[in-house]
């Protein structure tokens, strides 16, 4: 079982790393950065970072390299902020929320044109029989009636 005190690291955590990257970090090829999570393990040694870059592929592979070379400069920063005894190693993650969520919209675009495909050929067509198949005997009908 985790303590309950390592949601709250984490969240101390994302906020100090996204600080630095704003202020600290002054290098060239860190793009438009947004730490979106950090997950700690359950003994406070290893914190993952995740994050997102708005940009191009060349934008994402430059900021890879920027935070990899910042890690260490971070992690100082996030020992002195937090004052623990062991300050946790960063690793920092490609988040693949953005590119999921991406793809699920083009999946669902095109559920939506080819719903809309059904549709128009659904609004021409008429039954290949009668419209109601099942034959209703009317002396059925006189019997149900009767009281």
């Amino acid at each position: 079982m985790t303590s309950p005190r390592v949601p709250k690291l984490a969240d101390q955590i994302k906020v100090i790393v996204a600080q630095m990257l704003e202020r600290r970090v002054k290098d060239p090829r860190l793009g438009f950065v947004t730490v979106t999570d950090v997950r700690l393990t359950g003994d406070a040694r290893d914190a993952t970072v995740f994050y997102t870059v708005l940009g191009t592929d060349t934008d994402q592979a430059g900021t890879s390299v920027a935070l990899q070379s910042a890690t260490g400069l971070i992690r100082s920063e996030v020992g002195k902020q937090l004052g623990l005894r062991f300050t946790p190693t960063i690793t920092f993650v490609a988040d693949a929320v953005p590119e999921n969520a991406r793809q699920i919209e083009e999946l669902l675009a095109q559920a939506r044109s080819e719903d809309a495909l059904v549709a128009e050929r659904a609004a021409g067509a008429s039954y290949a029989g009668e419209a109601d198949p099942y034959k209703a005997d009317p002396a059925d009908d006189d019997d149900d009636h009767e009281v």
